[in-house]
């Protein structure tokens, strides 16, 4: 069964930070590579991390970590910008599974 769930979203003021959460099952924790994506309104859905590499509009600001233990996959986000307001979504790399996402919004 695949089974995404992400969580850690919220609200921020810009400068901030904040830190997702994306529990897998194991069948594909342990099978796929995994990554993060977002999505803004009006725009398609990007692929801003994977643990090899990043978005360079995230680069430097965001890391991507997983917890084997835990089939779990983060990402924290440091000084966190307006333009980072999206949903954000845990999933497979290439993708073709992905978690309900999890909003982010970056406002003063």
């Amino acid at each position: 069964q695949v089974q995404l769930v992400e969580s850690g979203g919220g609200s921020v003021q810009p400068g901030g930070s904040l830190r997702l959460s994306c529990a897998a099952s194991e069948s594909i924790f342990s099978t796929k590579a995994m990554g993060w994506y977002r999505q803004a309104p009006g725009k398609q859905r990007e692929l801003v991390a994977t643990l090899t590499n990043y978005a360079d509009s995230v680069k430097g600001r965001f890391t991507i970590s997983r917890d084997n233990a835990k089939n779990t996959v983060y990402l924290q986000m440091n000084s966190l910008k307006p333009d980072d307001t999206a949903v954000y979504y845990c999933g497979t790399v290439p993708g073709r599974y992905w978690g309900q996402g999890t909003q982010v919004t970056v406002s003063s």
